[in-house]
C-alpha cells in the first residue's frame, strides 16, 4: 500500500500528521506542495484538496484533509499507540487541548491570513509580527492553564492529539519571538515530546527540500 502525504516543510496542519504517522510507524511518501509559490491554488492539488490547503493524505483510495481528521482517521486506521483517548472525559480533555491550539491560535496566524494582512491591507511588518505574537500568547496561557498538573505529556505519559498539535505551533512561535517564559510547563512538554524520534524525525529541518 503506497501512502502519500501532500504537504509543506512549515505547515503546522502537515508538521502534525507527519508526527501521527511517525508515531504509528507508518511509512508514507511526502510530496511537496509549495505554499509561497502558491502551489495550493493550482489546480492538481484542489482536485485533491477542495479548499487548496494542505495537507492532504492519499490512503485506502481516499484523499482525506483536515489534519485532525486525519490524524482521528490514521486513529482509527491504525489503532496502536493510541493518540485519541478512548475514556470519553480524558478525550474530552485531549481534544480541548487540541482544539486550543487548531482552532483558536493556529487559524488566525497561518501563511494566508498573514498574507492577507500585508496585501490588500497594508499591514506594516512589525505590527503583523506584533499580531502573531499576542494571539499565540493568549492561546498558549489558556492552555499553560489547562496543562496544570499534566504528566510526561499533554496526553499523560505518552503523547496524544494535544502534543502533536503543540509541538508545531511552539516551533512557529519560536519563529516570531514570541515570549515563551510564561509558559513553563508547555515549554516542558515541547522538549519531551521533541526527543521523541516520532517528533524530531517529523520537524521541518528534516523535512525541508534538499
Amino acid at each position: 500500500m503506497t501512502i502519500r502525504l501532500f504537504d509543506y516543510f512549515r505547515s503546522s496542519a502537515a508538521y502534525r500528521v507527519r508526527i501521527a504517522l511517525n508515531l504509528k510507524g507508518v511509512a508514507y511518501e511526502r510530496v511537496p506542495v509549495n505554499l509561497l509559490e502558491g502551489e495550493q491554488a493550482d489546480e492538481a492539488n484542489r482536485a485533491r484538496n477542495p479548499q487548496g490547503l494542505v495537507p492532504t493524505l492519499e490512503i485506502d483510495g481516499q484523499m482525506l484533509v483536515q489534519s485532525l481528521a486525519i490524524i482521528d482517521y490514521l486513529d482509527a486506521r491504525f489503532p496502536e499507540p493510541r493518540l485519541i483517548p478512548a475514556d470519553p472525559a480524558q478525550r474530552a480533555r485531549a481534544w480541548a487541548q487540541a482544539l486550543a491550539v487548531a482552532c483558536d491560535i493556529h487559524p488566525v496566524n497561518n501563511l494566508r491570513i498573514l498574507k492577507y494582512l500585508s496585501h490588500p491591507l497594508g499591514v506594516p511588518q512589525e505590527a503583523r509580527d506584533a499580531w502573531y505574537r499576542h494571539w499565540v500568547a493568549e492561546g498558549f496561557a489558556g492552555l499553560e492553564r489547562m496543562a496544570a498538573g499534566a504528566g510526561a505529556f499533554l496526553g499523560g505519559e505518552r503523547p496524544g492529539i494535544a502534543d502533536i498539535c503543540l509541538v508545531p505551533q511552539m516551533f512557529n512561535a519560536r519563529r516570531f519571538d514570541v515570549d515563551l517564559a510564561p509558559f513553563p510547563t508547555l515549554v516542558r512538554i515541547d522538549a519531551a515530546a521533541q526527543a521523541l524520534p516520532a517528533f524530531a524525525q517529523a520537524h521541518p529541518d528534516r523535512a525541508k527540500p534538499a
